[in-house]
C-alpha cells in the first residue's frame, strides 16, 4: 500500500503536538483537531515554538521549518478529519474520553480502511477497539515523550486488529522515522510494565524518608548510567500521567508494586504535576 499522505491527530498537548510535528517534518499533510478554537490555537503556538527551537539549535533549516508549518492545519471539528487515511488520538489518558473520541472518529472518517490508532500508555486496546464499528482497524501506537527526540514506538495490536492494520502501522512508524517494537495488549505493554514499578519505587523511597530525590536521581544517573533519574523523569512525564498508568495496571493485575503510592496521589491532588505545573519533586522556573 502507498505511504500515508493525510494524517489526523486528535489532541495537541505534549504528545499530540510531538506526533504532528514529526509527521509534518517527514512530508505528511497533518490536520490536528482540538476540543475548542482556543485549544487549537494554543496547539498551533506550541508546534510553531517547537519548530523555532529546532531552527535555533541547528536541527532543521528555516526552509524545513516553513515546509513543516505549511503541512500543518488545525481545527476544533472532528468532522474535518473525514478524509484522513490514518488518525492518531493523543487525548488525556482517560478511558471514557478516549472511547468517546474513537467512537466519534469511527463515524466521521469516511474511508472504511482508514486506521484509528490510540496513543494510550496503559489502557487495553481491545476495550477501545470494540467501542467502534471497525475494531479490525483500531490499534495501539504508543509514542514516547518528547516525540521528536525519542525513537521508539510501541505497536500494540488488539485481539481484533487485522494483520493488514498491524503491517500498515509498522509502515507508518517507519515513515515517521521511528523504530517500532510490537507489544502485547496488556496494561503497561512492554516499556511501562518495566518502567512504572521502578518509578513508583523511587516515590516510595522518598515517601519513607530513605533518600532525597536528588540522591536517588544521582544514584541512578551516575551508578547505572541512566540519562535521567526516576524522579526527574516523573516530573518530565507528568505525575498525573504516571498515576493514571499505575491505576490502570493495578486494576488489571492487582499487583501491589503497581499501586500508586500515597505521596504520588497527594502531589497530584495538590497540582504538583512536574515540569508542566512548575513544581513536582523539583521546582522549575518559567
Amino acid at each position: 500500500m502507498d505511504p500515508v499522505t493525510r494524517l489526523g491527530v486528535v489532541g495537541c498537548g505534549l504528545m499530540g503536538s510531538g506526533v504532528a510535528e514529526v509527521a509534518a517534518r517527514h512530508g505528511i499533510d497533518v490536520r490536528v483537531a482540538e476540543a475548542t478554537p482556543d485549544a487549537a490555537e494554543a496547539g498551533r503556538r506550541r508546534l510553531t515554538a517547537s519548530l523555532e527551537r529546532g531552527v535555533r539549535r541547528g536541527k532543521l533549516s528555516q526552509e524545513q521549518r516553513d515546509q513543516a508549518l505549511a503541512r500543518l492545519s488545525f481545527t476544533h471539528d472532528l468532522g474535518d478529519l473525514s478524509d484522513r487515511q490514518f488518525v492518531i488520538e493523543a487525548v488525556a489518558e482517560n478511558r471514557d474520553i478516549k472511547t468517546d473520541v474513537l467512537r466519534a472518529l469511527d463515524k466521521v472518517v469516511e474511508d472504511p480502511a482508514a486506521i484509528l490508532a490510540t496513543n494510550t500508555s496503559s489502557i487495553p486496546i481491545v476495550d477501545l477497539a470494540v467501542a467502534t464499528e471497525r475494531p479490525a482497524q483500531v490499534i495501539g501506537m504508543h509514542f514516547f515523550n518528547p516525540v521528536p527526540v525519542q525513537k521508539l514506538v510501541e505497536v500494540i495490536p488488539a485481539l481484533t486488529s487485522s494483520q493488514e492494520t498491524v503491517r500498515r502501522t509498522h509502515d507508518i512508524a517507519e515513515q515517521l522515522g521511528k523504530q517500532a517494537i510490537q507489544a502485547p495488549d496488556r496494561s503497561g505493554f512492554v516499556v511501562n510494565a518495566l518502567l512504572v514499578p521502578y518509578l513508583l519505587s523511587a516515590v516510595r523511597m522518598v515517601e519513607s524518608g530513605s533518600a532525597s530525590p536528588d540522591d536517588i536521581d544521582q544514584g541512578m544517573e551516575l551508578g547505572c548510567a541512566h540519562p535521567m533519574g526516576p524522579l526527574r523523569l516523573l516530573d518530565l512525564i507528568g505525575l498525573e500521567t504516571i498515576q493514571a498508568v499505575a491505576e490502570s495496571m493495578y486494576e488489571e493485575f492487582k499487583e501491589p508494586l503497581y499501586a500508586p503510592p500515597a505521596l504520588l496521589r497527594r502531589m497530584v491532588a495538590a497540582g504538583h504535576l512536574g515540569r508542566k505545573s512548575g513544581r513536582g519533586f523539583y521546582t522549575y522556573g518559567d
